[in-house]
């Protein structure tokens, strides 16, 4: 089959590699239909990602036809259009039972490698680094699908592949993120990041009753799509956004704050240069500079929720500020079985129609020209959807 494979920094590429085959009773194949490259991927992309190897296929965004099954899964059939989500989770674990679905203890067969980092490990992950268990990723022809008894969602009839394949991951990463502010009526939040994950929480946060929603970022395709979600928008090259934010709620600041940008936020000034060079001599591995800001921006007693990924260190974190206004931080990867089946319901109602986020449709073979020009947020580039 084609894949897209990992082979370094900036260097993914189409290539035969082997079919997937049923390894485990409880495994299946799924020929896929759609799949999508996420943000997250731009983090192997630009190499700041440990244990990727040359060859990995990428992906963990995708959805398809059931093509194979294991003799275990009794409750999908060969033929049902399913989505995947992208934590591996087996069901059956302390924290699976406790709707903990991406902190699964049975699926990352290389946890050892995030122990020594993280102390424990996280769930496996499709096509992300042999620290989160190697899996080969979706964007491809086929993939092989482990606990697809748990995993697997089977779609009904009448959505469209672009309709549902966010359930995999960005839209319960923005609604879990809006839902971690644990906003109360009449709330402001505001959302440092525009792009796909940030754009489904800002109508999360609406869907959860927040009375306003404050958007920062800088790329104008980005602030538009936010704006067109009835967000108040704030260019961070333009103002300081944390007097801005003062002013728009009365010196208060916002009710929750939300960093949905991660590890590769662009800092301004010296503060940026500062965390450039020493992400670049690997002193520090990630970039924090919305964290800072969302911290020193958010209200006494308020909520800090971080759905943008971290992998490693961060430095200069004002925890005096966080500790000394008594904040409560809540963030993970998401656990995204927890909420398929309440989204597909929102969408199945009209609530919500998912497609408002894909700018660029392309074939498989294309995926390399769609990493470059969503790195570099090329031609009003927000959220690629590659067709096998």
């Amino acid at each position: 089959m084609k894949a897209i494979c990992w082979h370094g920094t900036n260097d993914v590429r189409l290539e035969s590699v082997p079919d997937p085959k049923i390894i485990n009773p409880r495994d299946a194949i799924v020929k896929i239909t759609t799949t999508a490259i996420c943000g997250s991927d731009l983090h192997l992309y630009n190499g700041y990602i440990p244990t990727m190897e040359k060859g990995d296929i990428l992906g963990h965004e995708f959805m398809g036809e059931v093509v194979e099954l294991g003799s275990a899964v009794k409750n999908i059939k060969v033929g049902d259009r399913v989505v995947v989500p992208f934590p591996i989770s087996c069901g059956n674990c302390f924290f699976c039972q406790r709707d903990l679905w991406s902190l699964c203890d049975n699926s990352n067969p290389n946890a050892w490698m995030a122990e020594k980092i993280m102390g424990h490990s996280p769930s496996g992950i499709f096509g992300y680094s042999h620290m989160l268990g190697g899996y080969a990723g979706g964007q491809a022809e086929y993939a092989r699908v482990p606990f697809a008894d748990v995993g697997l969602l089977k779609i009904p009839d009448g959505l469209t592949d672009e309709q549902v394949v966010f359930l995999t991951d960005i839209f319960p990463t923005g609604y879990m993120a809006a839902e971690n502010c644990e906003i109360q009526p009449g709330d402001i939040v505001a959302i440092w990041g525009c792009g796909p994950v940030g754009q489904f929480a800002i109508r999360s946060a609406y869907m959860l009753g927040a009375e306003r929603v404050i958007a920062i970022d800088r790329v104008p395709e980005r602030l538009q799509m936010a704006k067109d979600g009835n967000a108040e928008i704030l260019n961070f090259e333009e103002l300081d956004v944390g007097e801005a934010l003062k002013e728009m709620t009365g010196g208060r600041g916002p009710d929750a704050v939300m960093d949905a940008v991660g590890m590769e936020a662009h800092g301004m000034g010296l503060e940026g240069l500062y965390d450039k060079a020493k992400q670049a001599v690997r002193l520090e591995t990630d970039r924090p500079h919305v964290l800072r800001q969302a911290i020193v921006a958010c209200r006494k007693g308020g909520t800090v929720s971080i759905p943008g990924v971290y992998g490693g260190f961060v430095d200069k974190i004002p925890m005096g500020a966080a500790m000394n206004k008594g904040l409560t931080f809540k963030m993970g990867q998401t656990h995204v079985h927890r909420y398929l089946r309440s989204l597909l319901e929102h969408i199945q109602n009209g609530d919500i129609d998912p497609s408002f986020v894909i700018t660029h449709r392309l074939p498989l073979e294309q995926a390399p020209h769609g990493y470059e020009i969503f790195k570099h947020k090329q031609d009003n580039c927000i959220k690629v959807v590659l067709k096998p």
